[in-house]
């Protein structure tokens, strides 16, 4: 790799689980690149400079292909979950960008601070869909929930997104939250409505009731 996230490739011509499984053991990973209306490429990578590069989300590769260089979106990463790091990655689906060019993504959300003291947040929605220049997607939208407290909410319409780009998830869409957890129930403490007075107890105990 040369040139921040420049990846040179290699054009493939054998295909099948046969001849992917010979390039994972040379150390590459088999890919497709498409869009823009043009026949798909079938490409080798490194598997070890794609594994530095999506550890971010929506990554953004330089490919250099047959001497000319393209922008490409990472779309799908085919994982083992049996092996760990570059050898887990078993295949990658790539989206021809431009720059300049707007793309739709879905990213991360970070929350920060902590809420209110006794309270808990709950994130219902892991990632915002937005649309976004391409060379400027965001690695995570950030959230605060500093001081929040119990029964605070916060929805995707009330977060603040980088300049240019659009929400695109419905801006009535719970994000964040806020609420006190229920104390925990001692063991052998009744629950609430079961208490049995302590006059009808001794009558039980003792046969005498009606």
């Amino acid at each position: 790799m040369t040139d921040g996230s420049k990846l040179v490739t290699e054009t493939r011509t054998a295909f099948g689980k046969g001849a992917a499984r010979k390039l994972r053991a040379l150390g590459k990973v088999p890919a497709v690149l498409y869009g823009h209306g043009t026949e798909p490429k079938h490409l080798t990578l490194d598997a070890h400079d794609v594994f530095m590069l999506v550890r971010r989300s929506n990554a953004i590769f330089d490919l250099e292909i047959e001497g000319a260089s393209q922008l490409a979106l990472v779309k799908d990463i085919q994982r083992n979950p049996v092996l760990q790091g570059a050898q887990a990655i078993e295949h990658l689906d790539l989206i021809i960008v431009q720059r300049g060019e707007k793309v739709v993504v879905d990213v991360p959300v970070h929350l920060e601070g902590e809420s209110a003291p006794g309270t808990i947040s709950n994130l219902e929605l892991t990632t915002l869909s937005i649309e976004v220049e391409a060379l400027h997607i965001p690695n995570s939208v950030v959230v605060s929930i500093e001081g929040l407290e119990d029964g605070a909410h916060i929805l995707a319409g009330d977060i603040a997104l980088p300049a240019g780009s659009t929400l695109l998830t419905e801006p009535e869409t719970l994000i964040v939250g806020i609420m006190t957890p229920a104390a925990p129930q001692l063991e052998g403490e009744a629950p609430e409505g079961d208490v049995v007075p302590s006059g009808e107890a001794s009558q039980q105990s003792d046969g005498s009731a009606a």
